[in-house]
């Protein structure tokens, strides 16, 4: 079944005076999909992202939401649809996590105002929906990367929002919050949320995303179904390493190294791997 255009981003370019950042994007997004954004350095994610918040105002070309071009909405009313979560956030304020988790009912308030008791029941059934209700009164400041990344999804889920577009949300983090993570986005995205997310890990597009947009020098190199488009030659089109894309058990995937694996190049199969057949490094990953 054809999932309905959420988001529609159309020719697409921006640039600055000698340099062109994004030339000519162009794809939609359904409602309730993960689409992954996935591009070296430079490559203009970031640049994206902002305009598809309407951050950056594009030279040529149109985002539109639900069918309503995204310059028409005011920034308000936008924020109620479209939240965005950063990569680690380091506030200079000792704030607690439930004043962070608060902040996402902003967009709802006038300009001078308090929070009401409706605003603190949504912030605290968003803390107990990520089970982070224990740090609602520990400061910001002195929480893990882990527990801050979950803060601002918890602040996202406030904001009343169902679309969250997140630029590297796992960046910092180490290997058991990157996991705890990509549950909390499966788990959101069975219940009608919609993730765009940039990456640099490859792996975690094909652990979660149904999507994945590869960009380079500014433009989409390639846009489908994870398991068909992330490959040995286009990972090695996009970052210059090689690297084999390997099948274990089920649909799972896993990247690995060539040089790490002792494979041979391009052209290589993925298949099932077993620990009869594998080299010790894969045989590793796969009984993780």
């Amino acid at each position: 079944m054809e999932l309905k255009s959420l988001i529609e981003v159309e020719h697409i370019s921006f640039g600055y005076t000698r340099e062109i950042v994004l030339s000519d994007v162009s794809f939609a997004i359904g409602e309730g999909e993960i689409v992954t954004l996935l591009g070296p350095n430079g490559c203009g994610k970031s640049t994206l992202i902002k305009i598809m918040l309407g951050l950056l105002r594009p030279a040529n070309g149109d985002v539109f939401l639900n069918g309503r071009n995204i310059g028409q909405i005011g920034s308000r009313a936008l924020a109620r649809k479209i939240a965005y979560v950063p990569q680690i956030h380091r506030s200079s304020f000792p704030y607690t996590v439930m004043d962070v988790v608060l902040m996402g009912r902003i967009p709802y308030k006038p300009f001078f105002f308090r929070y009401s008791k409706t605003d603190q029941r949504i912030a605290g059934d968003a803390l107990e929906r990520l089970s982070i209700s224990h740090l609602a009164d520990r400061a910001y400041t002195e929480i893990s990367g882990g527990e801050r990344q979950l803060t601002l999804i918890a602040r996202a889920l406030a904001q009343g929002a169902k679309t969250f577009i997140m630029d590297e949300p796992a960046s910092g983090l180490d290997y058991g919050n990157q996991l705890r993570l990509l549950d909390q986005i499966i788990k959101l995205s069975r219940e009608g949320y919609t993730f765009i997310k940039s990456t640099h890990s490859p792996e975690h597009a094909l652990w979660i995303a149904d999507r994945a947009i590869l960009i380079k020098n500014g433009a989409i190199a390639a846009d489908g179904k994870c398991d068909e488009i992330i490959s040995s030659e286009n990972l090695f089109s996009l970052y210059n390493a090689r690297v084999n894309v390997l099948k274990l058990t089920g649909s799972l995937r896993v990247c690995v190294p060539q040089t790490i694996c002792g494979c041979a190049g391009f052209g290589h199969s993925p298949r099932v791997l077993d620990d009869s057949d594998s080299p010790l490094p894969c045989a590793v990953i796969q009984g993780a």
